[in-house]
């Protein structure tokens, strides 16, 4: 029996030794300074739709053991070596650094909106593309005549004062008959050729313009005698032939309608109506070949064949000093700029034109100004033509000439209601008083001169205007962009002798039957031969592309990420969800520490109707068994009622480990 008892008091010793162990950990622990232990599971918890840890270093040890970018778990797995916390805390941030200096690289790149220059070789028919002749002689309109041959002679008293040269040749060409009804016009003889010396320079050759008060003057000189003489007679010569109606024409005859004396295109004579004529007043009579010609095959076979008749006529013999053909290669429905796109060809030669076409794409905004076919442009086309940025620009000029010294030029088409430029009819078109604000005076080209005498205001407003385009400084060039589509045409010309000297006789004989006067039958200068043919039916496409379309730009974002962190999208939406927690905790928190300081705070004397609550009371946190409905002493429960099912991992934590002491809560 003493043995029986003495073993069933062990056994019971033992069982409530056993039973000790076991609800040791049970017991909650008592309020002190030590670290709260860890959470216990607890039978039937299951995980909230959205948990938050309980400060902010479980929160980014979280992250960076589970974080998919490279190098976080080492700011968190050597805890117990401080060097290599540290190493790679600084290499992490390093990396930052970097990765973010490129990001910013590469957005600046691509807010300049760089484009890439894409060519590609293509192989087609095409159209010809139109060529635009001009025989070189204006002609000497009638009504105006006895105008010019006042000119001449005053030219040639220009010419003999500084030169010496004698004219007493031409000066019988002066007994031409007067037309009964002449317009009046008074030549103005101030405005003279005058030798120009500056000090440590060469003698350079010009004339002096002035406004209508003489206060504003300027020179326009040259350094060769030959271009100031013929800017000087060709501002004389615009203002006689402004005296003509804008309506007058007159018949191509300075050749008798028998310039082109032959025309074929891949061995087939051309028709009267591929033909379109018109009067240059400084180039003469145009012809433009317009035949609807698709280009077969490449070489001189297949191309079109002209016979031209060249002859350099003795009138206005000072616009211009060349003898040949004024030749324009231009696109469809495109105006003919020949003192801008042109070239010559010589008398007595076989001219070969091969052309290139190239087609070039441009990007619009954002990556360029250009414009489709004049949409969004600014200034109105003074031409019946397609849109090109020569023929904005020159009615932009045209425009502001009318704005500014209320009166056209000549060389250009009007606007509605207004008129050329004259002496005659506008005596003070010149004035520079009427220059707009927004238009900068001409440095370096105005120059005070009251000390000399007066001379009327002759062209002095043009040539302001004209100074400031060839400067760029009026806004013609930003309101007239480039086509978004237009084709180049690259030229290459071969020229041999023709007619070769065994030919000449038969070869002009020829011609005779087909107009070539007799007279010319043995003088191989009054003729030229052309041809225009493809040099070969590839072309070539110049399309611009952006360097950095929405697409690359993602990938070069990418790339730079990977190279840095290894990262990818999931690896910044990781981000994002650190930063939204980060957030989230930070209010939580914040809002803990404004609801311990609110019932921290002192309250009123039960005398003033206010309840004298206990700060211990505020930090009891409601039982898990317990209902809402009663919220006791310590009023309602601040995170459940701002974010229910959300803090319930927080929530349990308090639950379990009881009430806290407040120096406990400032971490």
């Amino acid at each position: 029996m003493a043995e029986h008892r003495s073993m069933d008091g062990r056994t019971e010793a033992a069982t409530r030794g056993g039973s000790h162990l076991q609800a040791a950990p049970q017991t909650p622990p008592r309020p002190g300074p030590p670290s709260a232990p860890p959470l216990p599971p607890k039978e039937g918890h299951q995980e909230g739709l959205v948990e938050l840890p309980a400060s902010f270093q479980e929160l980014l040890t979280f992250f960076c053991t589970n974080a998919t970018i490279h190098g976080a778990i080492r700011l968190v797995c050597s805890r117990g070596n401080r060097l290599k916390t540290t190493s790679w805390g600084l290499l992490s941030l390093g990396a930052l650094v970097a990765l973010c200096w490129q990001l910013g690289l590469l957005f600046e790149r691509h807010w300049h909106r760089p484009v890439l220059m894409a060519v590609s070789v293509h192989s087609e028919r095409k159209l010809l593309p139109l060529v635009t002749l001009c025989d070189g002689n204006p002609r000497r309109p009638s009504p105006v005549l006895r105008h010019l041959e006042l000119l001449d002679e005053f030219a040639r008293e220009n010419i003999d004062s500084l030169y010496n040269v004698n004219f007493s040749k031409g000066r019988a060409a002066l007994s031409a008959a007067v037309p009964r009804h002449e317009p009046r016009f008074h030549l103005d003889r101030e405005i003279r050729l005058q030798r120009l010396s500056h000090s440590g320079s060469r003698v350079r050759v010009g004339f002096r313009l002035c406004n209508s008060t003489g206060g504003d003057c300027f020179y326009r000189s040259y350094a060769s005698g030959v271009a100031a003489i013929q800017d000087w007679y060709h501002l004389h010569y615009v203002d006689i032939l402004a005296l003509l109606p804008t309506v007058w024409e007159d018949s191509h005859g300075s050749q008798d309608g028998r310039f082109v004396l032959s025309c074929s295109y891949d061995g087939m004579d051309c028709q009267t109506r591929q033909f379109r004529t018109f009067h240059h007043p400084t180039y003469g009579s145009c012809y433009t070949v317009d035949g609807v010609w698709t280009a077969q095959r490449p070489g001189i076979t297949h191309g079109v064949g002209l016979v031209l008749r060249v002859e350099q006529q003795p009138h206005l013999p000072l616009l211009s000093t060349r003898a040949g053909i004024k030749v324009m290669v231009h696109g469809r429905n495109h105006t003919p700029f020949l003192g801008h796109h042109s070239f010559s060809i010589r008398p007595g030669t076989e001219a070969t034109i091969s052309i290139r076409e190239d087609e070039v794409h441009r990007l619009g905004s954002p990556y360029g100004h250009c414009t489709g076919h004049g949409e969004g442009v600014e200034v109105e086309l003074l031409h019946n033509t397609s849109y090109t940025r020569q023929a904005c620009l020159v009615s932009c000029f045209q425009q502001l000439m009318v704005e500014t010294c209320l009166c056209g030029y000549l060389l250009h088409p009007l606007p509605a209601g207004a008129e050329y430029c004259s002496s005659a009819r506008h005596p003070a078109w010149g004035e520079s008083c009427s220059l707009p604000p927004t238009l900068p005076a001409m440095s370096g080209w105005s120059r005070r001169a009251s000390h000399m005498p007066l001379t009327p205001p002759q062209g002095h407003c043009f040539y302001r205007l004209y100074q400031d385009l060839e400067t760029h400084r009026l806004p013609c060039t930003s309101r007239c962009p480039r086509p978004c589509r237009e084709s180049a045409f690259k030229l290459s010309a071969g020229t041999s002798r023709w007619p070769s000297a065994k030919s000449a006789g038969w070869t002009l004989a020829a011609l005779g039957e087909q107009g070539l006067p007799r007279q010319s039958h043995r003088q191989r200068r009054n003729l030229a031969k052309i041809n225009v043919v493809y040099q070969e039916l590839n072309y070539r496409s110049v399309e611009e592309a952006p360097v950095y379309s929405v697409p690359q730009l993602l990938s070069a974002m990418g790339s730079l990420c990977s190279l840095w962190f290894g990262a990818s999208v999931l690896s910044l939406l990781e981000l994002l969800e650190l930063l939204l927690d980060a957030s989230a905790l930070t209010l939580l928190l914040g809002g803990r520490r404004l609801r311990r300081a609110w019932f921290s705070w002192p309250r009123a004397s039960p005398a003033s109707g206010a309840s004298n609550i206990k700060p211990e009371a505020s930090q009891m946190p409601t039982p898990a068994g317990g209902t809402s409905d009663d919220p006791g002493p310590s009023g309602p429960h601040l995170p459940r009622m701002m974010l229910p099912g959300v803090l319930a991992r927080v929530s349990a934590e308090e639950s379990w480990a009881g009430p806290q002491p407040l120096e406990t809560l400032d971490t």
